[in-house]
């Protein structure tokens, strides 16, 4: 960690952490429990630690299971913020990566310094981390349209009906039933649970299906129409 008078930058990395609970897109946030912004809800964050990671990546995992408790399924990149006035200790450059998890693993991470929060409902951050969660947004739902990313919401097993409420879900828009099964067959991410059926309503029981072994933690790209309705 450099010294905070320093004339050389210091580097963080934060995590946008995203979950879906009903029909609400979720953020968690947790309790900073020293200056500046003592006592404020922040996103997930930390220095890098030179002699423990190996990059940004490792300072990401290593921040999720410190300040989490959990390894997300799913990680990416999202942008690198930088500059001498986002953050009063001096000039700083955060490496910020977007995460996704079931809901399943979010309700298993109870703790008074992490909280989830509907992100519609998040009007204000410390430093600049509302700008890192609205580009996190942007960034879900752009690959929403045309990518397997919404699978890593998902429990363990998940109707396909169950599957396209979550896309839905996150685009704010129906799709076309037919449309949207021939996407998810080409994207080839999912596969059938032999002789699982969700349970029986007032309809025929759906089969369920689960996310490919290769697939967990990995992203699939198509080509197809989504068939997005208006």
């Amino acid at each position: 960690m450099p010294k905070l008078d320093s004339p050389q930058p210091f580097v963080t990395v934060d995590v946008v952490l995203l979950t879906l609970k009903g029909e609400e897109l979720q953020t968690a946030l947790v309790l900073r429990d020293r200056e500046p912004q003592a006592g404020a809800w922040t996103l997930p964050g930390g220095w890098v630690h030179p002699g423990e990671d190996q990059d940004a990546l490792d300072a990401a995992v290593r921040i999720l299971r410190t300040k989490a408790g959990l390894k997300s399924p799913y990680l990416e990149q999202l942008h690198t913020f930088s500059g001498a006035h986002r953050d009063s200790r001096g000039w700083s450059v955060s490496i910020v990566y977007y995460a996704l998890i079931p809901q399943s693993l979010a309700d298993g991470t109870p703790s008074a310094r992490l909280k989830w929060a509907p992100v519609e409902q998040v009007r204000a951050l410390p430093f600049d981390h509302l700008a890192m969660l609205e580009m996190a947004l942007s960034r879900v739902r752009s690959k929403t349209l045309y990518s397997s990313l919404p699978v890593h919401l998902m429990p363990e097993t998940f109707s396909l009906s169950e599957l396209q409420h979550v896309y839905e879900a996150l685009l704010g828009a129906p799709l076309d039933k037919r449309s949207f099964r021939r996407r998810i067959d080409e994207l080839g991410v999912v596969e059938e649970v032999k002789g699982a059926f969700a349970s029986p309503g007032a309809h025929r029981p759906a089969q369920l299906y689960r996310v490919k072994r290769h697939a967990v933690g990995a992203l699939a790209l198509a080509q197809s129409n989504l068939g997005v309705k208006p």
